[in-house]
């Protein structure tokens, strides 16, 4: 009897447990789908506003319309020169990605291989320099870059947008975090073999970091091809607009097509999509090396 007591018992206290479980699950689970709808949303919305007329998207209609064509036509043939503005912003964020890979990692490898007190002072303070928000940098800059003109540096040039994000205090900390984990060893006998150091760096050490470099890369490309405020400062001709800028200036109209400009954040969406889910894996195991 007490052997049986004991497994009715036992019996109970299990059937308590996974009760627990399935409803801690089904919570989690909930919880998840709830949010996962809340967040794809906003896409889902805009997807199907690319479909639709002006009219149909203040309205609320979320059903596939027949207006893609029209809004497809309507954005490449408007006075904004949508088709341009592409253009500048593939040309801005990969310049700026290239340039900030290269600029940035040499700059990270340089202060965690070649250590000195010196260099870990000029490291603190570039680290502070993240506390300065970019708003309050903008007229230093301005005045910097309006002297230049009339040379490749001057206002309303590319340059004057990719100059300042080659080389950012984030990118650089990020570089110095993953150069933590590699091999001093290999540097030591890459020059008992007779490399110099930039061959060691090229030869050596960049082939290791490749999943930090795609990290950087995605997270580089996004900011660069999402930048609104300086390249809205720096680039004055209507030729010279990026992506931001058009799609600001579509919305700004009196009566704005909202058709045509779900048409075009769609298509401006898809460069950083892709990138991301081409590099998503190399992405999160950059960013762990990084951490760690």
């Amino acid at each position: 009897m007490r052997e049986l007591a004991e497994s009715q018992t036992q019996s109970r206290v299990t059937k308590q447990i996974n009760i627990k479980q399935f409803l801690l699950t089904f919570f989690k689970y909930t919880s998840l789908t709830v949010v996962s709808i809340v967040s794809i949303f906003p896409f889902i919305w805009m997807i199907l506003g690319m479909t639709n007329t002006a009219v149909d998207i203040q309205s609320g209609k979320l059903k596939i319309g027949e207006s893609l064509g029209i809004n497809l036509q309507n954005l490449f043939t408007n006075d904004l020169n949508f088709s341009r503005s592409l253009w500048n912003s593939a040309v801005i964020a990969l310049a700026t990605t290239v340039f900030a890979l290269l600029i940035s990692s040499m700059a990270g490898y340089g202060f965690e291989i070649y250590k000195s007190k010196r260099k870990e002072i000029v490291f603190r303070i570039l680290l502070l320099s993240m506390m300065v928000p970019f708003a309050a940098l903008m007229i230093p800059l301005y005045r910097m870059f309006s002297q230049l003109n009339g040379t490749p540096l001057g206002i309303n040039r590319f340059s004057v947008v990719i100059l300042p994000s080659i080389s950012t205090a984030f990118l650089i900390f990020f570089f110095r975090q993953n150069a933590k984990s590699f091999p001093k060893d290999l540097v030591e006998a890459a020059r008992l073999d007779g490399l110099k150091e930039l061959s060691i760096f090229f030869r050596v050490y960049l082939p290791t970091a490749k999943n930090t470099y795609a990290a950087a890369a995605i997270i580089t490309f996004m900011s660069s091809w999402n930048n609104y405020l300086w390249p809205l400062v720096a680039l004055q001709s209507p030729d010279k607009r990026t992506v931001p800028l058009v799609l600001s200036a579509m919305g700004a109209s009196y009566t704005p097509d909202y058709g045509m400009i779900m048409t075009g954040l769609v298509i401006t969406t898809l460069p950083t999509a892709i990138v991301f889910f081409v590099l998503q894996k190399q992405f999160v195991q950059g960013m762990i090396g990084s951490v760690k």
